[in-house]
């Protein structure tokens, strides 16, 4: 059936329109700053109050910050006036960096907008030498430069024959990489400047990863002096156990006033501390909200938050900003709030002066909460019953019905499916049908989430007749199943620490084989040539270090090693903490997941990924709703419905002029495409040809499917491309939900324009379409009815009038109603759900 080319172009665009653009981070301003201090300034501070400085190299990063009358905060670090008295002792920059000159005690005296503040600074030492060392300045000077980053020297095979380990996680291996590698070549120590690692690094030399230093900056000098040094590598008098970061707290900053300097201070064993600013990397968690310099200055260009992840070797910090800019035209207002949802959500939007676009109308809820509830739309039958309530409660009663039918358990399942990786190539066709059997009736009795995950992480037996050990047969090695688990319910997506220290958040290569200790005793044993596989938990078996061959205790994020006896399954030892009501995360990451299946993003998005450096779009909401699953004894079914209840999943999809740029924080319902299995259903319902499938019953719909490799039952629609899989369909091999594809192509264009499952759905003798038009159904009967299946409404006067007209022209009624359908869901009020 090939439809008209200007359709097929017009249509094809418009689908792939719908698709986010890229986002690309500006260029980076530099260090811009406020020329004018404000003048209702009540008073500033200055931080550190006092310090000493010990050590010809040692600097300092002032950090001044202003309140004003209205409450504001403004920082002040690069227009401030500061004045050293007694400037033998020590010098500041206009950027509020201190320096020593020679020993002594000197004051620092800050003015701005009239208001004045004392700093007090002790300097020591300045007449003992005080060497490089190779760990705390070589090694973060060349990690800050960018040489050891995962895109250059620091990637697995490094670049160019030079290679270094990520970040400088490994010491011993970098100095043999910098010294003695390359016949000695990259450093000279007689004359430093002419090291091959400097003359590359300033471009005096040609170099592939362009300009890293320049000669006379901090990193430079810092790199020059270790190599005249001798490029020495002595132990370190005291371990470095920290960062602090300043200021360490959430800070609003109003434009115009939106720069922050940070500081970063390094806390050693000893009791000491050092100012690392100009040693440490400064990166942002969403860089079209601000830009930062190396120096730790950031800037803001937009409303909205991101998170100041602030490196110093293996620690990081993430400070959180939130940007603040009056909107011309902006009056807040909202309708009363529902529940606790929208009195989280509402605060936000009302501080970022975004306004909500109201509540969506019955009809737009009701095929919304039908595909989110059950996957499925709403039948015309159910539609008019709905619309003709006039109950104020309506919505609420629909959404209690709707959790309680059959169907709910079954799409549920299947997006556990997804997780949990069932599929015939797993786990074998029989296993698929136990597995999906215990996911189904886990979610029809609404089995409590701890009691859920206790389940699967502790199964032992046969997985024939304990079903939930198939968690292992999915996850079938000790650090599958770790790294499975941590990202089910921790939001960790650990496995960057399998190899080395993870590049952006906490994790280390001894956190990474510490949480796999938990899982190394499980034992699987096949049982004959049958896919039953008897799992058992034995008393022995350690996970040793790749690196140093030391034996890992087990290990859990916040607390630490955990005691386990010898006699115990350490698996449940694991369950029980990660099931405790006061765990940080396993709630959270629930909540999350439920809130991103219904509301098309999570409050922390991916909704699988949680970590300092992707801080959530609303904190306090996504608390509330893991203290209130907590409260219920991890009922999924009550978030579900708290969720759905709240004026902000009710909200209108389209948006007003004070929301039009907001993808975070829920001021509309963000519109997404229909799953591929909910298309394939969706299809099903308009045409009256629903799709059957092998090895399941006749009535069983696409969103039931217990794993993805079930396919068409008639075997002569196997040449076919595989529509779902071009929709999205996930193969099940992977536990992220990027596993799902989301994202629009031209292919889903061409099969739906052009395809050969759709014009099967529409042409299939005795289908609703022909079945209606052989009745002798008037054919603006049909047309309505197409309207009320596809999209829940009923035509426009314009569409109908439209639609009937072309009918009436044509000599073929059935392939002319064939084209109206076809028209219909290819509009993208089919194809999304909004």
């Amino acid at each position: 059936m090939i439809r008209s080319q200007t359709l097929f172009i017009v249509l094809a665009l418009n689908l792939l329109a719908c698709a986010d653009p890229a986002a690309t981070a500006g260029d980076d301003p530099g260090d811009q700053a406020n020329e004018i201090a404000p003048t209702n300034l009540v008073r500033i501070e200055i931080s550190p109050k006092d310090f000493v400085l010990t050590g010809s190299r040692e600097n300092l990063q002032l950090v001044v910050t202003g309140y004003t009358a209205e409450g504001d905060t403004v920082d002040l670090t690069h227009i401030a006036e500061c004045t050293v008295f007694n400037p033998e002792v020590a010098s500041v920059s206009s950027s509020g960096q201190l320096k020593p000159q020679s020993d002594g005690i000197a004051e620092v005296e800050v003015n701005a907008g009239g208001t004045t503040q004392r700093v007090r600074v002790e300097v020591r030492g300045q007449k003992t030498p005080q060497p490089m060392t190779f760990e705390y300045d070589a090694l973060p000077a060349l990690a800050k430069a960018g040489c050891s980053g995962g895109a250059c020297h620091g990637s697995p095979n490094g670049k160019a024959g030079f290679r270094l380990s990520l970040f400088g996680f490994d010491p011993e291996f970098d100095r043999g990489a910098l010294v003695r590698d390359a016949r000695s070549r990259r450093v000279n120590t007689v004359d430093p400047g002419q090291s091959l690692l400097l003359r590359k690094a300033t471009m005096n030399v040609p170099h592939a990863g362009g300009r890293r230093l320049r000669l006379g900056d901090s990193l430079y000098s810092v790199l020059h002096q270790w190599i005249g040094e001798g490029c020495r590598v002595e132990p370190v008098s005291a371990k470095c156990i920290g960062i602090e970061v300043e200021p360490s707290v959430t800070r609003v900053l109003r434009f115009p006033a939106a720069t922050q300097q940070f500081r970063v201070q390094a806390r050693f064993d000893d009791g000491s501390v050092r100012d690392v600013t100009h040693l440490s990397q400064f990166t942002l968690s969403d860089p079209d909200v601000a830009s930062v310099t190396s120096g730790g200055l950031v800037t803001g260009l937009q409303r909205g938050e991101t998170a100041v992840i602030a490196r110093y070797l293996e620690h990081i910090e993430t400070p959180l900003l939130t940007f603040v800019e009056d909107v011309a035209g902006f009056e807040w207002s909202a309708p009363p709030a529902v529940n606790f949802v929208d009195t989280h959500v509402d605060r936000k939007l009302r501080q970022l002066q975004y306004l909500s676009s109201g509540v969506c109308s019955d009809e737009a809820f009701l095929r919304r909460v039908f595909l989110d509830v059950i996957g499925t739309l709403p039948t015309p039958d159910e539609a008019d019953q709905f619309l003709a309530s006039d109950s104020p409660k309506k919505r609420s009663e629909l959404i209690d019905e709707l959790v309680e039918r059959p169907e709910y358990a079954l799409f549920w399942a299947q997006k556990w499916g997804d997780l949990l990786r069932v599929s015939r190539k797993q786990i074998g066709l029989t296993s698929v049908f136990k597995f999906h059997g215990w996911l189904h009736g886990a979610v029809a009795t609404n089995l409590p989430y701890d009691e859920f995950a206790t389940q699967l992480l502790t199964a032992s037996g046969s997985t024939f007749e304990n079903p939930a050990g198939n968690y292992y047969r999915t996850s079938a090695e000790t650090l599958d199943a770790m790294e499975t688990s941590a990202q089910l319910f921790l939001g960790t997506r650990i496995q960057c620490a399998k190899c080395h220290n993870h590049p952006f958040e906490r994790w280390t290569q001894d956190d990474y084989f510490g949480l796999a200790a938990f899982f190394n005793r499980v034992q699987r044993n096949k049982v004959g040539q049958a896919e039953e596989v008897v799992l058992v938990s034995t008393q022995a078996g350690e996970v040793t270090h790749p690196a140093n061959g030391r034996v890992m205790q087990p290990w859990v994020p916040v607390d630490g090693q955990l005691s386990v006896d010898a006699r115990q399954d350490r698996r449940a030892v694991f369950a029980a903490w990660l099931t405790s009501p006061d765990n940080p995360y396993f709630a959270r990451v629930e909540v999350n997941r439920i809130w991103a299946q219904v509301m098309g993003r999570g409050i922390v998005e991916p909704f699988d990924d949680f970590r300092d450096s992707n801080p959530p779009a609303n904190a306090p909401l996504l608390d509330a709703l893991a203290d209130e699953f907590v409260a219920s004894g991890f009922d999924r079914k009550h978030i579900l419905k708290v969720i759905l209840n709240s004026r902000t999943y009710q909200t209108d999809s389209r948006p007003n002029d004070f929301n039009r740029g907001d993808d975070r924080y829920f001021s509309h319902y963000y519109t997404r495409r229909l799953t591929a299995e909910q298309l394939v259903d969706a299809l099903g319902v308009v045409t009256g040809s629903p799709e059957r499938f092998e090895f399941v019953a006749p009535e069983t719909k696409a969103t039931w499917l217990p794993a993805p490799d079930l396919k068409p039952h008639d075997r002569a629609k196997i040449g076919e491309i595989d529509f779902l899989k071009v929709f999205g369909q996930p193969e099940r091999q992977s536990v992220c939900e990027c596993d799902r594809g989301d994202d629009t192509s031209l292919g889903q264009a061409l099969e739906l324009l052009n395809g050969k499952f759709i014009n099967r759905q529409l042409t299939t003798p005795g289908n609703l379409l022909h079945k209606q038009l052989e009745a002798g159904r008037p054919l603006k009967d049909i047309v309505i009815d197409i309207y009320r299946r596809a999209l829940t409404r009923r035509p426009t006067d314009r569409e109908l009038q439209a639609s009937v007209s072309y009918l009436a022209s044509r000599t073929d009624r059935g392939q002319a109603l064939e084209d109206v359908c076809w028209a219909v869901v290819n509009k993208n009020e089919f194809l999304f759900q909004h």
